[in-house]
C-alpha cells in the first residue's frame, strides 16, 4: 500500500513544515508585549495576524494530527479487544470526518476563489489580503480529508483482514520519517 504511505508523508511533510508557524507566532506576540509593556506602544497589526498565523498553524497540522492519532477520540468505544469492532468505528468515524471536512474543501474553494478575485481585504486597520487566509483552510482541510480517505482504506482493510500490518508511516522527531 505505497499510495497510503505516500499521503502519509506527504502529510508529514507538510505538518513538520508549518509547525514552524508556531515560532513566527511567538515572535508576533513577543514583539507585541514589547510593544505593549515595555514602550507602552501597541500595535495595530499584531492581534490580526497572530490570530492568522495560529489559526493556519491549527488547521495546516490537522492531518499529521491525524497521523498520529492525537485527535480527541472515545478510547472506552474505540479501543476494545475485538479488532473488527475497532476497524467498524475507525471506519465510521473516518466516514464522516471525510464527510465534514468533504464540504469543508468545497467551501473553502469558493471562499479562496472569491477573496482571489475579489480582491478581498480583511476588515481590520491593516486590510490585509484574505485570500492567504483562505488558501490555508483550503489546504488544511483537503489533507486532513485526504488523510481520512487513507483512514477508511486501513479501517477497511483491518475489517476484512485484523491481522493485516498497515499502519501510518511512524513519526520521528527532528528527523526525516
Amino acid at each position: 500500500m505505497k499510495v497510503l504511505e505516500w499521503v502519509d508523508r506527504a502529510n508529514i511533510l507538510i505538518g513538520k513544515f508549518v509547525s514552524y508557524l508556531v515560532w513566527i507566532g511567538m515572535a508576533i506576540i513577543v514583539i507585541e508585549v514589547i510593544g505593549r509593556y515595555v514602550f507602552n506602544s501597541p500595535s495595530v497589526w499584531a492581534p490580526g495576524y497572530t490570530q492568522r498565523t495560529f489559526a493556519a498553524y491549527f488547521i495546516l497540522i490537522g492531518a499529521i494530527t491525524l497521523i498520529q492519532g492525537g485527535h480527541v477520540r472515545v478510547d472506552l468505544l474505540l479501543n476494545t479487544r475485538f479488532p473488527r469492532w475497532n476497524a467498524l468505528a475507525d471506519l465510521m468515524n473516518y466516514s464522516i470526518l471525510v464527510l465534514w471536512t468533504g464540504a469543508m474543501t468545497y467551501e473553502a474553494w469558493y471562499l479562496f476563489i472569491d477573496a482571489w478575485e475579489f480582491n478581498e481585504l480583511d476588515d481590520s486597520a491593516l486590510r490585509h489580503p484574505m485570500w492567504p487566509v483562505n488558501l490555508a483552510l483550503l489546504v488544511g482541510v483537503a489533507c486532513i480529508s485526504v488523510q481520512g480517505v487513507v483512514g477508511i482504506l486501513r479501517s477497511l482493510v483491518h475489517l476484512i483482514t485484523p491481522g493485516a500490518d498497515i499502519r501510518p508511516v511512524r513519526i520521528k522527531m527532528g528527523g526525516n520519517s
